[in-house]
């Protein structure tokens, strides 16, 4: 059984999500934008182990504690190939030229379409969706998606930063996540939560199936 706890962190108010097997206690950490503190803190609320730190895309507001968590858990860091050049470079990363530019050593685990997340007795497929950035991913199983900036409740991500295009998002979110059952529970990266049946129906940036 999959148990999700969230944090909003950051200035952008990212979803940070803390998603642990119920039975076991082991824990994957997804998108962890910022705010090393409150994050661990909501881990040590759970009494969880962390094996892990997943990430959905690579840009700043949702990478930003990657450095200080991975050495604090000694756990491997997940991202998509498409996006591994991100976790190193301020300039894809667009942290550049913000007060604090983020960079950090390169992922561990650079995952491809089909590959699982697992953790206790959770298994999370990778659904690659391309369109907000080129290596954007969401985590699906046990009844939830973790979408990061691909969809969100009434909403899409932005594609009109370096790499983004609106119709391979759409593609991605009919093609990847309109097909998931309607009750699955889907996680954002920004924004309350909403289903895959409540988007499919009224979502008008993807359209009515």
């Amino acid at each position: 059984m999959i148990k999700v706890l969230q944090t909003p962190v950051g200035e952008l108010a990212t979803n940070c999500y803390v998603v642990a097997c119920a039975d076991t206690g082991e824990a994957m950490v997804v998108d962890p934008g910022a705010e090393a503190e409150r994050i661990e803190l909501l881990v040590r609320r759970g009494s969880l182990k962390v094996v892990g730190i997943a990430l959905t895309h690579g840009h700043a507001d949702h990478i930003g504690a990657v450095p200080i968590l991975r050495d604090r858990w000694a756990v491997p860091v997940y991202i998509h190939a498409g996006d591994g050049e991100m976790l190193t470079s301020p300039q894809k990363n667009l942290s550049a030229f913000l007060e604090r530019p983020v960079s950090s050593r390169p992922a561990d685990v650079l995952l491809t379409d089909g590959d699982e997340l697992s953790f206790g007795r959770v298994k999370l497929t990778v659904l690659h969706t391309p369109g907000h950035t080129p290596g954007g991913a969401c985590f699906y199983g046990e009844g939830v998606v973790l979408s990061g900036d691909t969809l969100f409740a009434g909403s899409v991500g932005r594609t009109d930063f370096p790499g983004g295009s609106l119709s391979q998002l759409v593609g991605s979110i009919r093609e990847k996540l309109f097909v998931l059952p309607d009750g699955v529970v889907v996680y954002p990266g920004h924004y309350e939560q909403t289903t895959i049946g409540r988007e499919k129906r009224f979502n008008e940036f993807v359209g009515q199936l």
